[in-house]
């Protein structure tokens, strides 16, 4: 979700939806399936928005590892947020996302590769001074 509001929307939506499906639960996982649940929810809300409607938050200087993931493609940022951000293991994230759990594997992987180098690059570029900003102009008149 693109804001706090929205998302605390989502979590509303999906907790009302567990309570009213808490009797199709199976086995021990909660939070995978609640999990699961939220994912529907967000899409549905995300796919009602207007596709011409690309609000992105608005970014400081030095990117976070979260704005990171969000610029990652969709596929590989669900996993790594589900795995680093949320500490599921391989085969929950699986049972989240609904996909194998050697595909989970390998997009974490993916996932990492991508974030490092734009880790790197976005502290690098942070660091940076603007190119006119390392000595002030001084303009003199002429003595003559």
């Amino acid at each position: 979700m693109r804001t706090e509001a929205d998302a605390e929307l989502a979590v509303q939506e999906c907790y009302l939806r567990a309570l009213r499906r808490f009797d199709g639960l199976r086995g021990p996982a909660i939070r995978p399936w609640l999990l699961a649940i939220l994912k529907a929810v967000c899409q549905e809300k995300l796919d009602r928005k207007p596709s011409g409607n690309n609000v992105t938050p608005e970014r400081r200087d030095t990117p976070t590892i979260r704005q990171l993931i969000h610029d990652l493609p969709a596929p590989l940022g669900e996993v790594i947020a589900l795995r680093e951000m949320i500490d599921l293991s391989y085969k929950e994230i699986a049972e989240v996302t609904g996909i194998p759990v050697t595909t989970v594997m390998s997009r974490i992987a993916e996932a990492r590769a991508l974030l490092l180098p734009a880790w790197r690059a976005a502290k690098k570029a942070a660091q940076a001074k603007p190119a006119g900003a390392s000595k002030p102009v001084v303009y003199r008149a002429n003595a003559c």
